[in-house]
């Protein structure tokens, strides 16, 4: 099943064709090599990094989410203010795209820390998706937006407006959060002494507007709202896979 939040975004590509594609790659983001086929983290709950951004579970589809909405914000800006022309379609498509195969290089180690898998020693996700786009015939103006993504550190420039555009978003977003973790993190260690560990971006905003509201009392507040409901969360995790074990067995 498409993720419903990724098949809204996808949903907005008008061209059938390059829509049912996207789709279809979406939900089997799969590569194979050798006869082995590597399928990595669940989009769903892999990271989008594993340092600089959205390095925690369910980074991946809020990174793409946001790319996508600023990348549409900038073509609004092309169109009608500059009165440029966009195709959309390429926009949205390698907005979406452009980091599909991040979670082929993830894992996640037994005490829940995340690593890298085999083929990161010998591909990296820009690598895999531009193979993988062209196995699966897809458009060559879409091949050079995921291409030219990164930018003038990628293997190629943006050379046409809709991968300048995902460039931007890409960028903007990246920063963004990296920017609001580093500041959350800056927050809870001057007040705690210590980080909050595996923060994410939600509960990077949760305590700096918190810190806007209530001063370092609110700082703490947050913090210790945060820790109860992992607490919660952790609790209910542990019930359900206790239930489960003595439903079907310790063999489950």
């Amino acid at each position: 099943m498409l993720h419903p939040k990724l098949k809204t975004l996808t949903d907005k590509i008008k061209d059938e064709n390059l829509r049912k594609k996207v789709a279809e790659l979406l939900e089997n983001p799969t590569f194979e090599v050798n006869g082995k086929v590597y399928s990595g983290l669940p989009i769903e709950t892999s990271p989008a990094g594993l340092s600089h951004h959205h390095c925690y579970l369910g980074g991946f589809i809020e990174h793409i989410i946001s790319t996508t909405n600023l990348a549409l914000a900038i073509c609004n800006s092309v169109e009608k203010i500059y009165h440029g022309k966009v195709n959309r379609d390429l926009v949205i498509a390698g907005s979406i795209l452009h980091d599909i195969f991040k979670p082929l290089t993830y894992s996640i180690k037994e005490n829940g820390s995340i690593n890298s898998t085999e083929i990161a020693d010998y591909m990296d996700h820009l690598s895999i998706v531009i193979a993988e786009l062209v196995r699966r015939d897809f458009p060559m103006q879409l091949i050079h937006v995921v291409s030219a993504h990164h930018g003038e550190y990628g293997p190629i420039k943006p050379h046409t407006i809709e991968a300048l555009i995902c460039h931007l978003a890409d960028l903007v977003d990246s920063r963004l959060n990296n920017e609001i973790l580093r500041a959350a993190a800056y927050l809870t260690r001057k007040t705690l002494g210590e980080e909050l560990q595996g923060i994410n971006t939600k509960e990077a905003f949760e305590i700096i507007n918190s810190k806007n509201i209530e001063g370092w009392e609110g700082v703490l507040k947050a913090v210790e709202r945060i820790k109860r409901r992992r607490t919660k969360k952790l609790k209910r995790i542990t019930s359900n896979e206790g239930e489960r074990g003595a439903r079907y067995g310790d063999n489950f």
